[in-house]
């Protein structure tokens, strides 16, 4: 075998020109393969985290009443057979690998006023337990967060996200300023943002319509504690997990949803369940959409490797006339068939994996290129790389067998004979 790739590099040598045009519609096929895998990769990757974010791994768990997501205003009323989410539940919720944080949390959908001085700001009002900012991965810019106390004494304090604070404040600090909720004043006491900021890659008006969604606005956080004091009464919470990986989100979200339908909704509740927001479910389906158009443009590339292996055919078909003294003298000093066969086969798979290592190359310098000239994201994907290479040596082999085939078929008094 290592004879026959010695001399297999020789035949390629001695005919340089001549074998890298035979070369070419494997470089090209190669090439335009990987770039086009790269680019679905790298679209899909920019789906994923413009849909999910940053990183983050949070999965919410809201609480439907059919098809719709249940929330309450001033003229509903707190569902029957819906249980009050406690520590209880966390503690089960946590025993899962799946999970790495729990928090459970007091939300409306409608956006409420906040005033400080003449200032205003429609911000969405949470009423988290000491877990969320964790769980959310939250940090914090100024001030602290809640304490014990702050929920065992009901105290009425509020932590802004920076959004709410810049809007509020201005330049002005609003640690220890006083901010009127629903009529109640509040104490700021910190001032959070997110650890990983995040801002999805907007290029077309389909990218604005599609991930624009997922940006929220900013938030009030008050203890689940002094939630009633500005609502009422107390109501059903919500959930929000951090999941322990990216790729776990959509069975960490399902884990918590069934467990909560199973153990938190009695028979009282009418067509109530709580269901997870599967991101990734999300992004996949886009990611589909996407590889749809794509997966046309891998078979129209496909057909310059088939036109490059009717290149090679031909190419060995011509080696083959031009070596048939050659051949017929190692087969008149004994030369097996098999060994004719295995040396124009090697030369074939040699020749197209020559090809298909220019084409990988090739391929990511033109994902490259692309990514910068048409603002298109390019993720190199190593075993379409290697793949490539892989199947290039497969169709010198394919496409060598014919050549190979007659050459050690060759009458080996003809062979000599021949001028």
């Amino acid at each position: 075998m290592i004879e026959n790739i010695r001399l297999s590099f020789q035949g390629i040598w001695s005919h340089k020109m001549r074998s890298f045009l035979t070369m070419l519609g494997i470089i090209i096929g190669i090439a335009a393969i990987i770039a086009i895998v790269s680019t679905i990769k790298g679209t899909n990757e920019r789906i994923k985290e413009n849909i999910i974010g940053s990183g983050t791994n949070t999965v919410n768990i809201n609480l439907f009443q059919g098809d719709n997501e249940f929330y309450l205003d001033e003229m509903s009323s707190v569902p029957s057979g819906v249980s009050v989410l406690d520590e209880n539940y966390k503690k089960e919720i946590l025993k899962d690998d799946l999970v790495q944080n729990a928090s459970f949390y007091n939300k409306r959908e409608i956006y409420q006023e906040a005033f400080y001085k003449n200032a205003h700001s429609g911000s969405k009002v949470l009423g988290v337990d000491n877990s969320y900012f964790d769980t959310c991965s939250y940090i914090f810019k100024s001030g602290r967060g809640f304490s014990e106390s702050d929920f065992n004494k009901f105290r009425k304090v509020v932590i802004l996200e920076s959004s709410v604070a810049t809007s509020l404040f201005k330049s002005e600090d609003p640690i220890g300023k006083t901010i009127e909720i629903k009529s109640e004043p509040y104490v700021v006491i910190g001032v959070v943002e997110k650890s990983k900021k995040f801002e999805p890659v907007i290029n077309t008006m389909e990218d604005y319509y599609e991930y624009m969604t997922n940006i929220s606005g900013g938030s009030i956080f008050i203890t689940n504690a002094t939630w009633p004091i500005c609502f009422g009464y107390d109501e059903p919470k919500q959930v929000v997990i951090k999941a322990s990986s990216t790729d776990n989100m959509s069975k960490a979200g399902k884990f918590v949803a069934d467990y909560l339908n199973s153990n938190a909704i009695t028979k009282e509740a009418v067509d109530m369940k709580y269901k997870a927001e599967d991101m990734m479910e999300e992004a996949q389906k886009k990611q589909e959409l996407k590889e749809q158009t794509n997966n046309q443009l891998l078979w129209i590339a496909s057909i310059s490797l088939l036109v490059g292996g009717i290149g090679v055919m031909n190419i060995m078909l011509v080696s083959v006339t031009e070596r048939t003294r050659e051949i017929g003298l190692k087969k008149a000093i004994g030369a097996p068939k098999t060994k004719i066969l295995a040396q124009f086969l090697t030369e074939a798979a040699v020749l197209t994996s020559i090809g298909g290592l220019i084409g990988v190359v090739a391929g990511i310098i033109l994902a490259q290129v692309i990514s910068k000239v048409a603002n298109v994201p390019a993720a190199i994907s190593i075993p379409a790389a290697v793949g490539g290479v892989i199947f290039s040596m497969l169709i010198g082999v394919v496409f060598g067998i014919l050549p190979s085939y007659k050459a050690a078929n060759l009458n080996p008094i003809d062979a000599l004979r021949y001028e």
